[in-house]
């Protein structure tokens, strides 16, 4: 019958891959006995470029109720100014609209590579989360295994233990 791995053996099939003896035992003893456990947003917040702070703050604001609100009302003001207000040659864009379409376009056109990138930075703070849920996972998992084996150790003992007592009580 085969023996049940341990979580220990386990991740040091997994580590098998191009690291030697020395840094496997480093790494076991990192996960078992220090904190791995960092604040992602943290130290992803302390690398943003000025680009990106810019990048963030316009998807928050392109992304919000008041945005849509206050860019619906600029589009309805521009079409009754045009075609209620100034009539004949005072007409800024006149019915088709042109001017407003271009802008529209332009805005379009920059704001969603601004976006894209906000979404990729994100996607990458997400990704760099799981990877630290993992190693924090897989180091709770190694000191239950720890303090499984301990306590059937200890239950191991305490057997040996109350047979010794029951022999020399007879």
């Amino acid at each position: 019958m085969e023996r049940k791995k341990t979580k220990k053996e386990i991740v040091r099939m997994l580590l098998n891959s191009d690291i030697d003896q020395k840094d496997e035992e480093e790494l076991l003893d990192l996960l078992v006995d220090q904190p791995i456990s960092i604040d992602i947003d943290k130290e992803e917040d302390s690398k943003r470029t000025v680009g990106d702070k810019v990048a963030d703050k316009i998807s928050e604001v392109a992304g919000s109720w008041k945005f849509i609100i206050l860019f619906t009302l600029f589009l309805i003001f521009w079409i009754v100014l045009n075609v209620y207000l100034l009539k004949g040659e005072n007409q800024i864009d006149p019915y088709p609209f042109i001017l407003l379409n271009l802008l529209l376009s332009c805005i379009a056109a920059l704001q969603a590579p601004i976006i894209m990138m906000s979404q990729n930075r994100q996607a990458h703070k997400d990704s760099l989360r799981d990877q630290n849920d993992y190693r924090i996972d897989l180091k709770s998992e190694l000191i239950l295994e720890e303090l499984h084996d301990k306590m059937d150790e200890i239950l191991d003992n305490q057997e040996k233990l109350k047979e010794m007592i029951s022999k020399r009580q007879k």
